[in-house]
C-alpha cells in the first residue's frame, strides 16, 4: 500500500469536519445540561479543539497535551458561547466529551462493520 499524501485541502477536510463533528456534540451536551439552547451557539465551540487535536497530531504531540489543550478550550469556549457559570461548563464538556466519544466509537463501529462487509 502507497503511503499516503497530506495536502493542505486534506489537512482542511479534515478539520472543518471534525469541527463540524464537535459542534454538534457540543450542541448535545448543551442541550442535555441547559435545556431549549440555540444550535448556532455550538459552532463557536468545536472550531478550537478540532485544531488542536488536528495540529497536535500533525505535530506528533503527545496525545495527553493535546487532550488536556483541546478539553481546557472546549470548556473556555462553552463559556463564553453560553455565559453559564464555572460548575456548568464543567459538567456540558465533560457531557460533551463523553458524548463525542461514545458518537465517535459508534461511528468508528459502524466504518468498521461496512469495511468487512463482502465486495
Amino acid at each position: 500500500m502507497p503511503a499516503q499524501t497530506v495536502t493542505p485541502l486534506s489537512v482542511l477536510v479534515t478539520t472543518v469536519t471534525f469541527a463540524l463533528f464537535l459542534s454538534v456534540t457540543a450542541h448535545v451536551a448543551a442541550r442535555n445540561v441547559l435545556g431549549d439552547v440555540d444550535p448556532r451557539r455550538a459552532l463557536y465551540v468545536g472550531p478550537l479543539p478540532a485544531v488542536v487535536s488536528v495540529v497536535g497530531g500533525g505535530f506528533a504531540v503527545p496525545a495527553a497535551v493535546t487532550v488536556t489543550v483541546a478539553f481546557a478550550l472546549d470548556a473556555v469556549m462553552f463559556k463564553w458561547s453560553y455565559e453559564q457559570p464555572p460548575r456548568v461548563v464543567a459538567v456540558m464538556t465533560v457531557i460533551h466529551a463523553a458524548v463525542t466519544i461514545l458518537v465517535g466509537v459508534v461511528l468508528g463501529g459502524i466504518a468498521l462493520l461496512l469495511s468487512t462487509r463482502p465486495a
